[in-house]
């Protein structure tokens, strides 16, 4: 199979672009012609070209957001539920839509639902914009003929990870907000204020308190050596999101971030939230538990407690139960063990797990809406220990001041 460049027009006549692969040129006309498209030109992809576009379109069109891919759920459930053939929701979604990278990837499914593929399949094609629970929820969807449901699913549960995702963001903000305050003011007190202080008690031959003299030193060693402590900072900062980005380091951050005051017990009922919403859904949906497992560790977005899930999951291959695996784990509260338990016993897991995401998700909103309450005697003491620390500094020697003077 080769890649094709092509150009064309579509049925109301607006300029399309894109690429196919296929053997012969021939072969892209024919799909761009069954499509609805009139090519205009079609040349072979080459490797430079292949760059060139793929940065033309990462810097022009930007990307999929979670709000595109809720409306383009919803959207779909309302197509098919109304009996709009699926390639006709593609094209009437493709031709509606704003976003110019989702416009981009209905044109791609629909090239592939052309060319024979099945929808999961295709999907499967765009692995940044459709995770692995969504492929399954699609592709489950598809083998029961409940396609339309599972778009119906799929966009509640995105609904519920953007509430979520929005309420932590703007819980954040206000402590962002003092730090970055705080870092200013260190900043300023550094390079303006303790000099201009310095520079008046160095006429004085008097023993200046250690409060003060630790503030000079820091001061001085702060002008002296801020090229390379910034070229430090910066290092630090590139090593730490490099290392991020790989597998251990990823998994020793996501394990740390649930052991982070406050903030890490948000992080942890929000990942337990995740397991029983998506535990439900794939179980309500006829899923198989050992793909349901594969399908939960990734959704969760934690590859510390994905671990967990998965050691779940190779121990229901061996024959045990789901209670008896998650105990083993030693992540899960009592309650979700119970919940678990009595699932397996009356038959009905799905049900219990998602009155127990609906708990978790309770709790994350209350949580939420007092982060700001549970963190603000931190930043009050932060703030309290760096105004103390200046005023011994520059005040305690203007007190031995007034007594010499006296």
């Amino acid at each position: 199979m080769t890649a094709f460049h092509y150009k064309g027009r579509n049925q109301r006549g607006e300029s399309v672009t894109g690429q196919i692969e296929a053997s012969t040129s021939d072969a892209v006309a024919n799909q761009l012609f069954n499509s609805g498209i009139t090519p205009v030109e079609i040349a072979e992809a080459h490797a430079g070209h292949d760059v060139m576009g793929l940065l033309s379109m990462q810097i022009g069109s930007g990307k999929v957001e979670l709000t595109d891919l809720i409306l383009f759920s919803r959207q779909m459930y309302t197509l098919l539920n109304a009996g709009v053939p699926i390639m006709q929701a593609f094209r009437g979604l493709q031709e509606s839509t704003h976003n110019p990278a989702l416009a981009k990837v209905l044109a791609n499914l629909h090239e592939s639902l052309d060319a024979g593929l099945d929808l999961s399949s295709s999907l499967r094609r765009h692995p940044k914009v459709f995770s692995s629970l969504y492929l399954s929820m699609i592709q489950v969807g598809e083998t029961t003929g409940t396609l339309a449901e599972a778009f119906l699913q799929m966009a509640k549960y995105l609904e519920l990870e953007k509430t979520t995702r929005g309420q932590i963001k703007s819980a954040m903000r206000y402590p962002v907000f003092v730090l970055i305050a705080l870092a200013m003011a260190f900043v300023v007190i550094n390079i303006w204020v303790v000099p201009a202080f310095a520079k008046v008690y160095s006429g004085f031959n008097i023993e200046l308190p250690w409060a003060t003299r630790v503030l000079m030193a820091t001061s001085s060693f702060t002008l002296a050596y801020w090229p390379y402590l910034s070229v430090a900072l910066i290092a630090t900062v590139v090593w730490v999101y490099s290392y991020i980005k790989t597998d251990r380091g990823r998994y020793r951050w996501h394990k740390l971030k649930l052991r982070i005051p406050v903030i890490g017990k948000i992080i942890f009922h929000a990942a337990l939230g995740r397991f029983a919403r998506a535990l439900s859904i794939t179980m309500r949906a006829g899923v198989s538990i050992i793909q349901g497992m594969t399908v939960i560790s990734r959704a969760v977005d934690n590859d510390y407690i994905g671990e967990r899930i998965i050691q779940m999951r190779d121990g229901i291959e061996r024959g045990e139960n789901i209670t008896r695996t998650a105990a083993a784990t030693g992540l899960f509260p009592p309650l979700v063990i119970q919940m678990i338990s009595v699932g397996e016993e009356s038959g009905a897991v799905d049900n219990l797990m998602e009155n127990v995401a609906d708990y978790y998700e309770r709790e994350v909103e209350y949580e939420l809406k007092n982060l700001s309450a549970s963190i603000e005697p931190i930043l009050i003491t932060g703030v309290a220990v760096l105004v103390f620390i200046l005023a011994l500094g520059v005040f305690l020697p203007m007190w031995d001041l007034v007594k010499i003077i006296k």
